[in-house]
């Protein structure tokens, strides 16, 4: 490691401690320490933590948090396992629209899906006025019915896992199993799913960790059926007259801890065992062709599912975006939502300026530090590297809510304004806390690029006498294109609707998209919140489709010589 590696390590360490561990660091210490004031250190407030099983608040918001999560991982899983195991051994014409779908829920933020199914089940919603369904309401406005709504949203990130880690077989250990007198499900029993275990591990703990600090559905769900998560009481403790600091961070420290449980239990799972597979007696699976019969009746399923899922969400939105009262049974056509919401006198045009250019920034931002972070984590032998991962990791988990709150705590400091770095209130906090929130999902996709990419072609490179820069420029970007397209928009489209760090930092008389669909909602203006869901949703869909035509306008030939060479 030369000395330019070595101060870019730690710069990026710097970055990622300034952005992620320090917030973080602060939500903790604010239990001892009110207020982040050092003449208030004390010990003795530890004791406070004995209270989240005392106080029936805390108390049920930690319950509520854990059994919520804990139910919706297992039937997340279930339905991810389902629909991957259909997806990857069958070919049926809904296949790619599964696949669409789960695309569209990653998306698509929870807020806005718990909208759309608090307009379908509602006493006076789509369901009862339309369709004279009395029971959705009281099965969706309870335990089961939330667990219901979270797996058929939380679904997709562990689908994808899965699917990955299914369309690969170990044939020769599976016809080894075979030789040796094994039946086909024991084979698929004492060889597949032992394999299959590290990717049901990080599906089960995607659902978990998204669960667990997800603000939006509980922010949302609340207006109708009182059901206090984690996520939402820190909110309550910051925004409510007085603020309750002390119980934020308590609470924080909870939630960290839940997810803290759930990798060592993660960890335990997996062991020191080794699952790697993909060799040459690997090949790819082969899906099965359906008889005519069978395979309509696979997609009239899917379409089903989908539906359910996705269709009842935006459907009831849209519906209730014409609707002229917050009552479907007394649903008459209207355009005056659109209209109000696209009238000059309304701030929600200046709310999605706002909310792209965070967008736009954090993906800017985000894609130059997650670079760094995954060239150190690749190529860099640094004794940084673990800590780096740690971090990055460390900030994927983390809620937003957690990190707002954090953020608040560090840059809400009085010693701060003579410096000029009071940024409480203002929106260069925001701007900090969306590219924290974005970068873990960039890195992540060019941490899994760079991995195919032999650290040989960098080391020929500096053989020739080209410098840290040089190489980048001309063989980790050419190559890096795709992934840091996809890294890029995933992250665009995430920061726009990121509700609970806006919700929590947005300065004052400074509209973002998401408050301003939050706000009209708690108003009970659902027709025009619904209207602006629609709105915002098909201008950042046309946006997101030109940037992706934009930043793949010079890709050049040259890319995929180098793909075949590597390939070689």
């Amino acid at each position: 490691m030369n000395k330019r590696e070595s101060r870019f390590s730690v710069a990026i360490f710097a970055i990622m401690f300034v952005l992620v561990l320090l917030p973080l660091a602060a939500v903790l210490f604010q239990i001892v320490c009110p207020g982040l004031d050092l003449s208030q250190f004390d010990l003795a407030n530890l004791s406070i933590l004995g209270d989240v099983f005392e106080r029936p608040l805390w108390r049920k918001a930690f319950l509520n948090s854990l059994s919520l999560a804990s139910a919706t991982t297992v039937f997340g899983l279930l339905i991810a396992c389902a629909l991957a195991w259909v997806r990857t051994q069958y070919r049926f014409k809904a296949a790619r629209v599964i696949d669409i779908a789960a695309w569209l829920l990653m998306i698509i933020p929870s807020f806005i899906l718990a909208q759309g199914w608090v307009y379908f089940a509602a006493g006076n919603g789509v369901a009862k006025a339309w369709f004279g369904l009395d029971w959705v309401n009281s099965y969706v406005f309870s335990f089961p019915g939330l667990v219901t709504v979270m797996s058929l949203c939380k679904w997709p990130m562990a689908y994808i896992t899965i699917k990955n880690a299914l369309e690969w077989e170990p044939i020769r250990l599976m016809h080894a199993a075979r030789m040796c007198g094994a039946s086909g499900r024991r084979v698929f029993k004492d060889v597949q799913l032992p394999l299959m275990l590290p990717a049901l591990c990080s599906a089960a703990m995607l659902i978990f960790m998204d669960t667990v600090g997800d603000y939006g559905l509980s922010s949302t769900i609340t207006a109708v059926y009182s059901y206090p998560t984690l996520p939402y009481t820190i909110y309550s403790a910051i925004c409510n007259s007085p603020a309750r600091f002390d119980m934020a961070g308590v609470l924080s420290l909870c939630l960290m801890v839940l997810i803290v449980i759930a990798m060592f239990i993660q960890y335990k799972a997996l062991g020191k065992r080794h699952y790697d597979f993909l060799d040459n007696g690997t090949q790819q699976r082969e899906a099965k062709v359906l008889s005519k019969s069978k395979g309509m009746t696979m997609d009239l399923l899917s379409l089903i599912f989908l539906v359910i899922s996705l269709g009842i969400p935006i459907g009831s939105s849209f519906i209730m975006s014409f609707s002229s009262a917050i009552s479907i049974e007394q649903f008459t056509f209207t355009l005056d939502n659109y209209q109000s919401v696209l009238s000059t006198d309304s701030t929600l045009l200046v709310g999605i300026g706002h909310s792209l250019g965070l967008a736009i920034i954090a993906a800017a931002i985000g894609l130059l530090i997650a670079f760094g972070c995954a060239y150190v984590l690749n190529y860099v032998k640094t004794p940084l590297k673990r800590a780096i991962d740690m971090t990055t990791l460390i900030a994927m988990a983390v809620p937003g809510v957690v990190l707002g709150v954090g953020y608040i705590f560090v840059w809400n400091q009085r010693w701060l304004v003579p410096l000029g770095l009071h940024l409480y209130g203002t929106p260069a906090i925001l701007v900090l806390a969306v590219v924290a929130a974005a970068i873990p999902l960039i890195n992540r996709v060019l941490v899994a690029g760079m991995a195919k990419i032999p650290n040989s072609l960098l080391v020929s490179a500096e053989m020739q006498g080209a410098g840290f820069f040089k190489k980048i420029k001309t063989i980790l970007l050419p190559l890096l294109h795709n992934s840091a397209v996809s890294a890029v928009l995933s992250a665009f489209g995430g920061s726009i609707f990121n509700l609970a760090i806006t919700t929590i930092l947005y300065p004052p008389n400074w509209e973002t998209l998401p408050v301003w669909i939050s706000d009209s909602y708690n108003d009970l203006k659902f027709g025009e919140a619904a209207a602006a869901t629609i709105v915002s949703g098909i201008c950042i869909i046309v946006i997101m489709f030109a940037l992706e035509r934009l930043l793949n306008i010079k890709k050049k030939e040259k890319v995929r010589l180098y793909g075949n060479d590597i390939g070689a």
